[in-house]
């Protein structure tokens, strides 16, 4: 929350206040997406199944425990990904289900969708379909391989395109050492890089419907997306016609530039110029490695990569890890901790950002969340409310939203087109 000191200054609107979106993505890509809107203050409607929701409501253990510590329906999982967010139930294959979406996508700007191509076709809520009664609305596909192409029928899921995307062939342990092999990232990448890329999309949609009046159709692939954010790695492909290798912890293009053993445990080294080395090289007592033709330049210390990173890992065994971060912060020398994930939520910089946030919850009393990142000077970010139970605001939705009155929630509750 802010401080009164605070406030003088800020508009008190968020940024993205009176933007209405109907979020019928699930699992994490499009949820990432809805979620970061809802954070700048757009009105996040979810859509789920009645039966189970979205599958990510499931993906557990843990899920969170209520008041009387006995575990809820809601996963670790699946509230990383929709705080802010009302959630309504309805099944999409009864007419009155398709007409309820029909109505929200009618007065809605954004729609965010991740089922597979030609999926929501058959019931008429497609991009076709939905812009012909709202010319204005962005409307957001994403799936595992876009809505063209020989694989664009297929199913896409994260890990299978870190393999396919090139992510896995530059991650893990180096050919020819103990742990050899590909590996994937410790969370889902290609999903967050791609719900985030359509945040850009989505927001860059909207600047063009300010200027021109149109809505329009956004196409996101994960493997496009995954390919896309290959950044230095496709260029050292590019440039040289040579796959990059896996580099374990090193950096393909820097050295000294990833994990380091100390005494007691390991660091992070991360020299960035040839000052940053000589500097390094003075704490460690070895000057002569700095004026040395071998190590001098970084193309240098690339070029002598395993030579170098011998001496390097005998001098930084001599002392622990504090000493280290110490001895490098005080000169300057980019380092840092490897922290535990709970290190690096309780750590002093991450508390001052006000990264964790506690708030109500219906059933646990209150949850724990992470906050976004974002700080704007001007217009601040929402503080959210706990990501929703499954059809909690159905019955608001209908009567605040569509004016049902309670006659007919309670009809389409009986005949099971809501939950």
């Amino acid at each position: 929350m802010l401080a009164g000191s605070d406030l003088e200054g800020l508009s008190m609107v968020a940024p993205l206040q009176n933007i209405k979106v109907l979020d019928l993505s699930r699992v994490l890509a499009g949820p990432w997406a809805s979620q970061v809107l809802a954070d700048y203050g757009a009105d996040v409607i979810k859509v789920e199944k009645p039966q189970g929701g979205d599958d990510t409501r499931a993906w557990g253990p843990p899920y969170l425990k209520d008041q009387s510590n006995k575990e809820t329906t809601e996963s670790a999982y699946y509230l990383s990904a929709n705080r802010g967010k009302k959630s309504i139930a309805i099944d999409l294959s009864k007419k009155a289900g398709q007409a309820i979406v029909t109505a929200l996508a009618k007065q809605s700007d954004i729609l965010i969708e991740n089922f597979k191509v030609g999926g929501l076709k058959r019931y008429s809520l497609d991009y076709d379909s939905l812009s012909a009664v709202n010319p204005r609305l962005i409307y957001c596909s994403i799936t595992g391989f876009g809505q063209t192409g020989p694989y664009a029928h297929r199913a896409g899921y994260d890990a299978m395109i870190q393999g396919m995307g090139g992510l896995m062939s530059i991650t893990g342990t180096p050919d020819g050492e103990p742990g050899e092999g590909p590996m994937k990232t410790g969370v889902a990448v290609a999903d967050l890089m791609t719900g985030m890329y359509a945040v850009s999309a989505i927001l860059a949609a909207l600047h063009h419907r300010q200027q021109r009046g149109e809505g329009q159709h956004i196409d996101l692939a994960l493997l496009d997306t995954q390919v896309a954010w290959l950044a230095n790695q496709n260029m050292n492909y590019l440039v040289t016609g040579e796959n990059p290798q896996r580099q374990g912890n090193s950096h393909p293009n820097i050295v000294p530039y990833q994990v380091v053993p100390t005494a007691d445990g390991h660091i992070i080294l991360a020299v960035g110029n040839d000052d940053q080395f000589r500097r390094f090289c003075a704490i460690a007592e070895r000057n002569d490695l700095a004026e040395s033709t071998a190590y001098a330049t970084n193309a240098a210390r690339v070029e002598h990569r395993a030579d170098l990173l011998k001496i390097i890992t005998n001098e930084t065994l001599c002392h622990g890890s504090e000493w280290w971060l110490s001895q490098l912060e005080k000169a300057g020398v980019p380092c840092g901790p490897i922290n535990s994930i709970g290190e690096a939520i309780d750590h002093p910089q991450i508390k001052h950002r006000n990264m964790l946030l506690k708030v109500p919850h219906p059933t646990a009393g209150e949850v724990s969340l992470i906050n976004t990142p974002v700080k704007y000077s001007k217009t601040p970010v929402v503080v959210p409310v706990a990501p929703p139970l499954l059809g909690q605001h159905t019955d608001q939705i209908l009567r605040d939203e569509l004016g049902f009155d309670e006659k007919k929630v309670a009809q389409l509750k009986r005949d099971g087109t809501v939950g």
